[in-house]
């Protein structure tokens, strides 16, 4: 942990070792360090390197994430290279001339040569994309790759660069293109959309596509994986996993053709087919093969406690897996005799998504994408680790319990901090989860009816977040379905006898708006409806944060703009800019923090940076940057976080 302490004064001046500027006394501003650490693998291949050595490489989730490859031969770790600016990779990918392709952050693409110790950055693959998802090889060290938001697909190549080989979106109006595969025999790409699924042949050369996933199946939200199964002689095949029905489609590729459906496997990765046109597979840790060509044929399990592959290799009878956890596992598939060693994956900071005072006293953290959690203690100055649950959005404390909105699939969970962290003995409690909703980043306690309140986003493709209650008498959970009409709900307060609930225009990934500025809505919790609905900053895409002040009004904010709103007479009273709203490109779901502060101040986080605001006069002064989430302990110092770091701000009295 880092302990480093950076003093400064309040005059006013801009200091660039910390970017603190503020009023009129010292202030301490520390950097608590990285929270939460996990060794969580994502983009995994099998390869040989120049010298003919035989490698797994793989990918750990960090800030930054880390390149990692290991000699099979003695499993050695002998690259173990930073990938900056990236805190993940979800594909990795050989082209012919044996250079690996990782999909960084932020639209990068880096390569490597195996063996070798360097990265290359090779900048943004085509303007405005942010997340490159699936890679695939082509011909003559070509390589392919699918992007976010603009539904892409690219092409490089090291002699004429970068190109859009789609000449433009894949499908108009969608987002993702999630899944690819390079067919050499055809020359064609096969690409997997979402957030509302397509499939798409391809042509690299000439950029003509065509849909071949027939109509029944386009009402299902993605295709989220791809693998070619090849040297079938009436066909190759080409595996696509559908979701939110998990079931995999098997098409020839020279008929044209969805032959079958498979209901159940895992499609991270499969073998190829091995002398009996089997291939094989993981389902819920157990290893499987099946006749890809007999679609009535009996799966034949092979082993248990295997896990998910990340990848898999069969060369000969030898059968190689990579899972998720980091396990290299070898099975002679006539001997059927299996081994396991658990590599090296040395554990990396990773970014925190969520901050709240716990009911215990300490800060608590939970991770971004590799999920997580972890408690800051003031009073002792160390940081405990709690594993286990996936991504928080949003966390809230009644009584000495904490609530967690978990991310995906809208899971919510209760931790009694009394007793002991383990998931094994339910402490946390999975308390349930509510179809088509995925996120709740707005989680409020409402003592007098007993309620938890969750605001949601809804899933991929959707618009229409619901508001749930969970009854911590009854234990009962409970949607009242999308209260305000195709839009989620991203903030929750009390006042005047009112639930008050702000919103996003923005639904799930994938689909844009239906609506134009957000809106602030009153629930009466007794008779279950809606009271009022108005729309305090006309044109904000977002109402982000709300706080009472000490005479019971309002104080939100919507978009970059500072709203006070009198909940008795339903009127917005001042509004002020305090910093320019961003232009909705994708969605917005959570911007500002703000926190009412025992010297009369609020202090807020919001567009990156730290900032305080005079009730009295409106008055902003800009504090220090980067800076978001927010939080308070009980001995009124702030916590904010810059990427996987907590940083504690103690301010003076006055």
């Amino acid at each position: 942990m880092m302990n480093k302490i950076i003093r400064e004064f309040f005059f006013g001046c801009f200091l660039l070792t910390s970017g603190l500027s503020v009023g009129a006394q010292e202030p301490i501003l520390r950097n608590l360090g990285p929270q939460i650490k996990a060794s969580v693998i994502q983009g995994s291949t099998f390869l040989t390197d120049r010298s003919g050595r035989t490698m797994v490489y793989t990918v750990v989730r960090g800030n930054p994430a880390h390149l990692l490859g290991y000699t099979l031969a003695d499993r050695k770790l002998v690259t173990d290279l930073p990938l900056p600016g990236s805190d993940g990779a979800w594909d990795l990918a050989v082209a012919s001339d044996g250079w690996l392709y990782i999909p960084g952050a932020k639209g990068v693409l880096y390569r490597h040569l195996p063996g070798s110790q360097k990265v290359e950055d090779l900048g943004v693959v085509l303007p405005g994309q942010t997340t490159l998802w699936s890679l695939a090889a082509g011909l003559n060290g070509e390589i392919f790759g699918a992007t976010y938001p603009g539904c892409r697909v690219f092409r490089y190549h090291p002699d004429n660069g970068f190109s859009d080989v789609g000449k433009g979106p894949l499908v108009e109006s969608e987002n993702y293109v999630r899944s690819l595969a390079y067919h050499k025999a055809s020359g064609k790409l096969f690409a997997g959309v979402g957030s509302h699924a397509d499939l798409i042949e391809l042509d690299p050369i000439t950029g003509n596509k065509r849909s071949i996933l027939s109509a029944d199946l386009k009402d299902m939200e993605f295709i989220y994986g791809l693998e070619l199964l090849e040297g079938l002689p009436d066909g190759d095949r080409l595996l696509a996993l559908v979701t939110v029905g998990s079931f995999t489609l098997v098409y020839n590729i020279r008929t044209g053709k969805i032959e079958y459906k498979i209901k159940q496997m895992d499609m991270k990765s499969v073998s190829g087919l091995d002398a009996g046109q089997r291939f094989y597979y993981t389902l819920k840790s157990g290893l499987f093969s099946r006749n890809i060509k007999n679609p009535d044929d009996t799966p034949v399990k092979h082993a248990d406690g295997v896990g998910t592959a990340n990848a898999i290799l069969l060369e000969g009878k030898q059968l190689r897996i990579l899972n998720s956890e980091g396990i290299l596992i070898e099975m002679d598939t006539e001997k059927f005799k299996l081994s396991k060693t658990k590599l090296e994956i040395p554990g990396q900071p990773i970014s925190i998504q969520s901050i709240m005072k716990g009911p215990d006293g300490r800060i608590w953290s939970g991770g971004y994408l590799a999920g997580g959690h972890a408690a800051y203690d003031p009073a002792k100055d160390i940081t405990t680790s709690y594993p286990g649950l996936h991504q928080t959005e949003g966390m809230t404390v009644n009584g000495k319990d904490i609530y967690f909105g978990i991310y995906p699939k809208g899971m919510y969970y209760k931790y009694d901090t009394s007793k002991p962290w383990s998931l094994q003995k339910s402490n946390p409690l999975f308390l349930g989860q509510i179809p088509d909703q995925s996120r709740s980043f707005a989680i409020f306690n409402e003592p007098l009816s007993n309620k938890i309140f969750f605001g949601m986003v809804p899933e991929y493709g959707k618009l229409g977040g619901h508001l749930v209650a969970y009854d911590t008498e009854t234990s009962e959970l409970k949607t009242y379905g999308a209260v305000s009409k195709d839009q989620s709900i991203v903030s929750l307060t009390y006042a005047n006898g009112l639930l008050w609930g702000g919103t996003s225009v923005s639904g799930g990934l994938g689909i844009m708006p239906s609506t134009t500025a957000a809106k602030l809505f009153s629930w009466d919790v007794q008779k279950q409806k809606i009271v009022d609905e108005l729309i305090p900053v006309p044109g904000a895409n977002a109402i982000t944060a709300m706080i009472l002040s000490p005479e019971g009004n309002i104080w939100g904010m919507a978009g970059g703009t500072l709203f006070v709103f009198d909940p008795s007479s339903k009127k917005v009273l001042e509004t002020r800019e305090i910093y320019p709203a961003r232009p909705l490109t994708t969605h917005v779901w959570r911007d500002a923090f703000l926190i009412w502060h025992p010297t009369g101040k609020i202090y807020g986080t919001g567009n990156g940076q730290l900032f305080r605001i005079d009730p009295a006069t409106l008055q902003v002064e800009q504090l220090t940057k980067p800076a978001t989430l927010l939080t308070m302990d009980d001995k009124k110092r702030l916590y904010f976080h810059r990427s996987a770091e907590l940083w504690q701000l103690t301010l003076p009295d006055r």
